[in-house]
C-alpha cells in the first residue's frame, strides 16, 4: 500500500474512533440523565457536548485526543447542565432542539405526510396485490378490501360505518364492476397498485359530485368551510403568542440596558441569566414569524384551492348535465382532478394542525421566565426606565444614516438604491452586530435604513450610525468578538444564525435555508444598452446532412474509393509547371433581318387630247400622261423632255395655259386650294 494510502486509511480509522467515541458519550449521558429521572433525547445531548466542548471556559482542547478524565469531565458538566432547572439556556437549547427536530418546510411536510400515508397502506394494498381469489366468496372479499382500501386512502369516511361503506361500494361498482375482477387479477403488481390509486381517484372524485349535488357525502367534512374558519383561528392564537412574547422581550433589553454599568441593580438581579432568558424570549419570537409565514402562505394556498375547485365542479356539472352516456375519457380526468384539489384542502387541514400544535408545544419552554423574573421584582426595576419597542428604536434612528464616501473601500447598500433590499440575507438575524460585540450579547434590532454593509460577501444593519460607523473601522474584529460570546453562549448559534462559523452544530432545518446567502444585491442606476444586429456568427455547415440515407450513399461512395485505384506522375522536369490559364473571347450577338415592311403606289395614266382649242393644230393629238406621287416632278421632267417638241408644236401661248391649268389641277389634288402667288412660293 503506498504512503498516501495509508494516510488516508489511517485517518478513516481515527475518524471512525472518534465517532465512536462521541456516541458512547452521548449514550452514557442520556442514561445518567435517565438515571436521574429525566428523559433527554440523544440529538439533544449531542448538541449540548458540542456546546460544552466549544465553550473555552471549561478548558477543552478540540485538536486533540481527549483523555479519560477530559471524557468524565465532559459527561459531569453536560449532565449538570441538563439537569440544571433554573437555567433559561437549556430551556432555549431545548427549543431549538424540538423546533428543528418537528419543523419541516411546506414541500417536504407534504412529501413526509404521503409517505407516511403511503406505508400505513402497504399492507392493506399488499393483500390486494398478493391475492389469488378463484371462488366467487374470496372474490366478493377482495372487492371489500378494495373497497375498504379506497376509504382508507381518500380519507372520506370510516370503513366501519355502514352509510360510507355502501356509498363507496356503490361509486366503486360504477366505474368497477365486479366482472372486471379477473382482468385485475391478471395484471402484474406495479399495474395492480396504479388501477388502485386511479379508481381511489374516481370513486373520490363521484362522492365529492354527489355530495355537491345533495345526492350523497356521508362522512364527507366540508374541508374548505372548516379551513375557512381554522385559518383566521390559528392566526389570531399566533398573534397574541407573538404580542405577548415582544412585551416581555421589550421589557428585559430596556432592564438589561439598565443593568449596565449600574452595580446597585445588578445585584438584585443575575444579569447572565436575564440576558440568557431574553435570548428564550428572542428564539422564541422568532420560531413565531416562521409558523406565522406558514399559516399565512396556507391561507393564500387554500384560498387559490378554493377558487380550482368551485371552478373544476362547475365545469364537472356542465359535461354530467342532462347526459344519460358519457365517455369516460370525458369525465374521469375531471373526478381526477377534482380528487387532486380535494387531497390539497386534506394536506392544509393536516399542515394547520401540525402548525398550532407546535405554537402551543413552545409555549413551555417559557414558564421558567416567570420564577426566576417575577413581575414584583421588574416592576421597580422599570419604575425609572422607559420601555421601547422595536419599531420605536428602529423610528429613533431612521433621521441619520452613513455616508458611503467616507468609508472608501467598503459597500453600503441603501433602500432606494437597491432593487432586492428586503431579501438581503443580513447577519445576526437582524441585530446590531457592534452591540452584541460591545453590550456582551445585548440584543437590539438593526435599523436598515442607516445603511447596509457589505464585507467578506455578507451583510451588516446597525442600530444608529454611531454603531455602523465604529463596525466598519474594524469588522473582523467585532465578528470574532460575536463568536467567542456565541461559545459561551451556545444557544446565540442558531439564534444569530452563525452557521458558517460553527458548521458542526448548525440545526438540520437551518442548513437546508442557507441558500438564502447567495442572494446578491442589485443595485439600481439608470442605464442604457445597444444590442448588435448579430450576436452570434452565423455559422452554415454546407456539408451538413439530416437525411440518414443521405449520410449513407456518401458512406457507400467512400467505401467505394477505398477499392479504387489512381495514378500520377511527376518529373523533375514537369513538377514546376503550374495551371495554365484560357481566356476565350464570347461571339458578337449577330442580327439577321429576313423580312422588310414595303410598299408601291401604282401610277394613273391619263389621256389628254392636244389642240382641241386650236392654236394652229390640224387635227387633235392624243397624249396619255402618267402621274407620279409629284406631279410637279413629273410637269418638270416633261418640260425638259418634251419642251423643244411642244414649243414648237403649241406655241409659247399653250404651253404657258397647260402649265397653268397643272398648277391648279396640283393645288386641287393637294386637297386645298392655295391662291396662286401662295402655292408657287410654298413650291
Amino acid at each position: 500500500m503506498s504512503l498516501a494510502g495509508s494516510l488516508a486509511f489511517t485517518a478513516r480509522k481515527s475518524q471512525h474512533q472518534a465517532e465512536s467515541v462521541i456516541k458512547n458519550i452521548i449514550r452514557e449521558i442520556a442514561q445518567e440523565c435517565a438515571v436521574k429521572g429525566h428523559t433527554v433525547s440523544e440529538t439533544l445531548v449531542a448538541f449540548v457536548v458540542k456546546a460544552v466542548v466549544l465553550d473555552p471556559r471549561n478548558g477543552f482542547n478540540v485538536d486533540r485526543t481527549l483523555t479519560k478524565n477530559d471524557v468524565q469531565k465532559l459527561i459531569k458538566l453536560c449532565v449538570d447542565r441538563l439537569l440544571d432547572p433554573r437555567s433559561p439556556s437549556i430551556e432555549t437549547i431545548k427549543m431549538q432542539v424540538y423546533f428543528d427536530m418537528n419543523y419541516t418546510s411546506r414541500g417536504e411536510f407534504v412529501e413526509e405526510h404521503h409517505r407516511v400515508l403511503e406505508s400505513r397502506l402497504a399492507s392493506v394494498c399488499r393483500e390486494i396485490t398478493d391475492a389469488r381469489a378463484r371462488t366467487a366468496e374470496e372474490l366478493e372479499s377482495l372487492y371489500r378490501k378494495i373497497v375498504s382500501y379506497v376509504l382508507l386512502r381518500s380519507g372520506l369516511g370510516s370503513p366501519t360505518d355502514i352509510k360510507v361503506v355502501r356509498e363507496a361500494t356503490a361509486a366503486l361498482q360504477s366505474v368497477f364492476p365486479h366482472t372486471e375482477l379477473g382482468t385485475f387479477l391478471a395484471l402484474v403488481k406495479k399495474d395492480k397498485e396504479r388501477q388502485l390509486r386511479e379508481l381511489t381517484m374516481i370513486v373520490t372524485g363521484i362522492r365529492l359530485f354527489n355530495k355537491d349535488c345533495g345526492k350523497g357525502g356521508e362522512g364527507i367534512d366540508d374541508l374548505p368551510a372548516i379551513l375557512k374558519e381554522a385559518i383566521p383561528v390559528t392566526t389570531k392564537h399566533i398573534d397574541c403568542e407573538l404580542q405577548a412574547s415582544r412585551e416581555v422581550i421589550y421589557r428585559y433589553t430596556s432592564l438589561v440596558e439598565a443593568m449596565d454599568g449600574n452595580p446597585e441593580k445588578s445585584n438584585l438581579l443575575n444579569l447572565d441569566q436575564l440576558k440568557e432568558a431574553l435570548y428564550s424570549l428572542r428564539q422564541h419570537e422568532a420560531f413565531l414569524n416562521i409558523i406565522l409565514s406558514d399559516v399565512i402562505s396556507s391561507a393564500q394556498q387554500v384560498e387559490i384551492t378554493d377558487k380550482q375547485y368551485g371552478a373544476q365542479m362547475e365545469q364537472l356539472k356542465t359535461t354530467v348535465q342532462s347526459k344519460t352516456a358519457i365517455p369516460t375519457v370525458q369525465v374521469y380526468p375531471l373526478f381526477i382532478s377534482l380528487s387532486k384539489l380535494w387531497n390539497n384542502f386534506q394536506d392544509e387541514i393536516v399542515l394547520l394542525s401540525v402548525l398550532s400544535n407546535m405554537t402551543t408545544n413552545l409555549q413551555p419552554f417559557l414558564s421558567l421566565h416567570d420564577e426566576l423574573f417575577p413581575a414584583q421584582v421588574i416592576d421597580p426595576l422599570l419604575s425609572e426606565t422607559t420601555v421601547k419597542s422595536d419599531e420605536e428604536r428602529i423610528k429613533e434612528s431612521t433621521g441619520s444614516r452613513v455616508n458611503p464616501s467616507d468609508f472608501g473601500t467598503q459597500d453600503w447598500f441603501f433602500p432606494e438604491s437597491t432593487g432586492n433590499f428586503d431579501r438581503l440575507p443580513v447577519q445576526y438575524h437582524g441585530f446590531c452586530g457592534f452591540t452584541v460585540a460591545t453590550k456582551d450579547g445585548l440584543l437590539i434590532p438593526g435599523n436598515p435604513d442607516v445603511g447596509v454593509l457589505k464585507h467578506r460577501e455578507r451583510f451588516y444593519v446597525f442600530s444608529s450610525k454611531e454603531a455602523a460607523t465604529a463596525f466598519a473601522q474594524d469588522p473582523d474584529h467585532y465578528i470574532d468578538l460575536i463568536g467567542e460570546k456565541a461559545k459561551q453562549c451556545a444557544e446565540l448559534i442558531q439564534l444569530l444564525e452563525l452557521h458558517q462559523q460553527f458548521a458542526s452544530i448548525t440545526p438540520h432545518s437551518q442548513a437546508q435555508s442557507d441558500e438564502k446567502v447567495f442572494i446578491k444585491p442589485v443595485t439600481k442606476c439608470n442605464s442604457s444598452t445597444q444590442t448588435d444586429t448579430h450576436l452570434v456568427e452565423t455559422n452554415i455547415v454546407k456539408s451538413y446532412e439530416w437525411n440518414e440515407w443521405e449520410l449513407r450513399r456518401k458512406a457507400i461512395k467512400l467505401t467505394n474509393l477505398r477499392q479504387k485505384v489512381t495514378h500520377s506522375v511527376q518529373t523533375h522536369s514537369s513538377h514546376m509547371r503550374r495551371e495554365n490559364f484560357t481566356q476565350v473571347y464570347l461571339p458578337k450577338q449577330v442580327a439577321t433581318q429576313t423580312k422588310r415592311d414595303n410598299t408601291s403606289n401604282v401610277p394613273k395614266p391619263q389621256i389628254f387630247l392636244a389642240g382641241l382649242r386650236g392654236a394652229g393644230v390640224s387635227k387633235p393629238t392624243k397624249m396619255i400622261k402618267v402621274y407620279p406621287i409629284c406631279p410637279m416632278l413629273t410637269f418638270w421632267i416633261l418640260c425638259v423632255m418634251v419642251a423643244p417638241t411642244v414649243t414648237q408644236m403649241l406655241g409659247a401661248d399653250s404651253l404657258r395655259v397647260e402649265y397653268r391649268g397643272l398648277i391648279n389641277f396640283d393645288r386641287t389634288i393637294k386637297g386645298k386650294l392655295y391662291p396662286q402667288n401662295e402655292y408657287l412660293s410654298n413650291r
